[in-house]
């Protein structure tokens, strides 16, 4: 059986469906967005002669919807003009169109009897074979599709995306009885290769796997704190980055989520389950209060914490009074901080004869019980959990790593001696004289299976660095970078120094690369699992440098710099890079002379530099500019004076791409270059890149002379800059900075259309750079980044 999914429909424009069709839309896919009638016409509406039966009334939450996802922050949309592949219809008049897709996806309130009352519709127009699937959170997958026909129920399953579907991984795929093993199959594929997600398969249990444990979660944490005296803004001092959770934590990411929604999940759970389980999942009563004061959250402005001016609050679960917010300081959290590795902190705290102990072992041994219990009921493998929890909620590790973390056998011998009953699952694994739950070995990743390890099964387009090198070992190496051989001829340079910051151990490793590329390799990849690709050149140390006068030490490391970037640029051998996340400054610069960009969707891109009061000085300037001259059609006659524009606009304003997409639009991407949807796939698809161009016969651009508009063009840009000073929207210094950088876009005092060599204008780059680390208000306005973390205006 063969599948294809080229067009979809989103039945209910919540939120939710509004926010899935956003993410079809991303990748490509024209996508049906309908909704139910309204029942009446407002009175401006009926004013401007509107009826019930006119299309824009009849559409109008379908359509109001889409003017949302161009509003919404953060963007749903990749790009605004995505929204065009989103048509927006009503069940009424429009469930005849659905014989045209290949999806169908449900999005409605969550009741069953409006599914079911809505999919004996669909059965009725849908073609034999389109796959159909509940975005539910909760409602049991057999329940919704019973008394379907049977080519309906083959081609039916869930799938759970987790809010927002472009920003969160998890997509949990939970078939029912009846659906045919080739579709759920085909799922997985089709989530993890074209939707980007992290798929999950999971069993048709109340919240399915992340909503269950994470929701259990939630409630012990809530249950303990009120227990134990703690106040919200205590458990969210620990429950957050300390221990590998985001930064929201607890209380936040509830605010976030919403309190209603939070209640919701935590009832389908409640009414499904009986005993102890179900006492867990029962809201606290203050929470009950909370609700009925509608003190939801985000959407209503207060909930868990309030912001009153510039002071936010937190709650008294007890008076039900805003308080101002209390942290929790303990000696085991300042030795945590102190330890390498997260696994070492979280054992640290989870031990600790202290406040914070107390508080993390009893959330987390109740939660760890839990979730073992749970083996078998909800997922087939230990694995399919902990990555639905670091995929869905953001945890860095999942319950069986923490597990493991913190020591089975210690943690055991603790919840025993509390009298707590262990799990058959965990017991076994300690009977067979096992310790952990995971094992590696020569880079390969081994789970418990309930009997023996199971090797973990990945998709062959993930490539994990850190086991990768542990199996096959690096080329070379040094503080800043390593090179390693991915195989079929292909190598990777490596970026991990801190925030993978250039410096001269990276510039020196970008030259070895080179060369060993070009003797010993087909081609080369640049590109790392960081959090983010690499925020720009090493700040501090240009700081320090300038700040000693040490000029002539800093033009040798810009000057190291440019010639490393134009190594990469000319190299004989095809140099992909892979940018992912942030992409700033100098890690822009190293993605311009590229022969081949494999960004993903979250790709961050952007020459920055204006912000700490210089300009890009590693070539970025030249490279924005050649890349907008050669995105333009062929054969027409060029304004030279409208790139320039566009390349000082861009640098001036220091504009940052919201995504891949964003970035093509910006010209730091062109129609050549690529974009991973799936970013753990990016590495695996920039290394098959490197190997098509090596195999087609790649050969290294030829050495171009460049057009520059010259003094009338530096005349126009400076025109903008000092208008805009006169206005009172730039400093001074500001304006310093705009007219350095218009002279180098410009290509300095030559007529328009002169035709300069590369090296021109690295020179007047680098000159100009050079001059403004020497001002003392550049350096200022990079103090300021190093310690506030965001831009001085001076």
């Amino acid at each position: 059986m063969t599948f294809q999914i080229k067009k979809a429909a989103v039945l209910g424009s919540g939120v939710m469906g509004s926010g899935i069709a956003a993410h079809l839309a991303n990748i490509g896919i024209p996508t049906l967005l309908l909704d139910i009638v309204p029942k009446e016409v407002s009175k401006e509406e009926e004013a401007q002669g509107l009826t019930l039966e006119h299309p824009a009334i009849r559409n109008k939450f379908a359509q109001t919807a889409l003017q949302k996802l161009l509003k919404q922050k953060p963007a749903p949309l990749t790009s605004t003009k995505n929204v065009q592949l989103i048509t927006a219809g009503n069940f009424e008049d429009d469930l005849e169109k659905l014989k045209e897709v290949d999806w169908i996806i449900e999005v409605v309130v969550e009741n069953l009897d409006v599914k079911k009352s809505l999919y004996e519709k669909i059965d009725a127009v849908r073609k034999a074979g389109t796959i159909v699937s509940s975005n539910t959170s909760g409602i049991s997958i057999n329940e919704m599709v019973e008394g379907r026909s049977e080519d309906f129920a083959k081609h039916f399953l869930g799938t759970h995306f987790f809010n927002p579907p472009r920003y969160l991984k998890l997509l949990e795929v939970i078939p029912a009885n009846t659906t045919d093993v080739e579709v759920v199959q085909y799922m997985k594929q089709f989530g993890e290769d074209i939707l980007g997600k992290g798929v999950v398969l999971a069993k048709d249990t109340p919240n399915f796997i992340a909503n269950r444990i994470g929701t259990y979660g939630l409630l012990i944490t809530l249950r303990e704190m009120q227990a134990r005296g703690y106040s919200i803004g205590e458990v969210d001092s620990v429950t957050g980055p300390l221990i590998g959770r985001p930064k929201s934590a607890t209380f936040r990411t509830l605010d976030v989520v919403g309190l209603d929604t939070f209640a919701h999940v935590a009832k389908n759970v409640y009414d499904l389950t009986t005993g102890e389980e179900q006492k867990v999942f029962e809201v606290q009563a203050f929470m009950h209060k909370m609700l009925e004061n509608k003190w939801l959250g985000a959407k209503t402005g207060q909930g868990f914490f309030l912001k009153e001016g510039k002071e936010i609050k937190e709650l008294n679960p007890e008076t039900l009074e805003y308080e101002p917010v209390k942290k929790l300081k303990t000696p085991s959290m300042e030795m945590a901080k102190q330890q390498k590795g997260l696994a070492a902190k979280v054992k640290t705290l989870t031990y600790a004869k202290d406040r914070t102990g107390e508080l993390l072992w009893s959330i987390l041994s109740p939660t760890l019980l839990y979730t073992a219990a749970l083996h078998g009921e909800i997922a087939d493998d230990i694995v399919s959990i902990d990555q639905a929890m670091k995929w869905g909620f953001g945890w860095q590790q999942g319950p069986f790593e923490i597990w493991d973390a913190i020591g089975v056998k210690e943690s055991v011998e603790k919840m025993k001696a509390e009298a707590k009953e262990i799990p058959v699952f965990v017991q076994s694994l300690l009977d067979k004289g096992f310790e952990s739950f995971y094992k590696e070995e020569n880079g390969d990743l081994y789970y418990f299976d309930g009997n023996d390890y199971t090797i973990v099964s990945f998709n062959e387009k993930v490539i994990d660095l850190k086991r990768y090198k542990k199996k096959h070992g690096v080329v070379k190496s040094n503080s800043g970078a390593s090179l390693i051989d991915l195989g079929d001829g292909i190598a990777l340079l490596e970026f991990h120094s801190k925030s993978n910051a250039i410096g001269l151990d990276i510039i020196q490793m970008i030259n070895f690369a080179i060369e060993e590329v070009e003797k010993n390799f087909k081609g080369l990849v640049i590109g790392n699992q960081g959090k983010n690709f690499s925020v720009g050149a090493n700040l501090g140390m240009i700081l320090m440098e300038a700040q000693d006068d040490n000029l002539f030490e800093l033009d040798f490391v810009i000057r190291s710099f440019q010639n490393a970037m134009m190594k990469i640029k000319y190299a004989s051998k095809p140099v992909v890079v892979a940018p992912f996340g942030m992409t700033l400054g100098g890690g822009a610069e190293t993605c311009l002379p590229a022969a081949y960009i494999q960004a993903t969707t979250e790709t961050y891109m952007g020459l920055v530099e204006v912000g700490v009061g210089l300009i890009p000085g590693g070539g970025g300037n030249k490279e924005l500019y050649m890349k907008h001259l050669r995105g333009l059609p062929k054969g027409v006659q060029v304004d030279y004076q409208y790139v320039a524009n566009k390349v000082f606009e861009t640098i001036a304003m220091a504009k940052v791409s919201t995504s891949g997409e964003e970035a093509l639009e910006n010209n730091f991407l062109n129609f050549a270059d690529g974009i991973s949807v799936n970013a753990d796939h990016q590495l695996y698809d920039a290394k098959q890149v490197a190997l098509h161009l090596a195999n087609a016969g790649y050969k290294a651009p030829l050495r171009e002379k460049v057009p520059v508009t010259g003094s009338p063009g530096y005349a126009t840009l400076l025109l903008g800059a000092e208008g805009m000073f006169l206005s009172g929207y730039i400093s001074e210094h500001d304006l310093k900075i705009a007219k350095k950088l218009a002279y180098v876009i410009a290509g300095g005092e030559v007529p328009y259309g002169t035709l300069v060599d590369e090296q021109y204008l690295l020179n007047l780059e680098r000159e100009a750079f050079l001059s403004l680390v020497a001002d003392p208000k550049s350096q200022a306005r990079m103090q300021h980044m190093l310690v506030k973390g965001k831009p001085l205006r001076n």
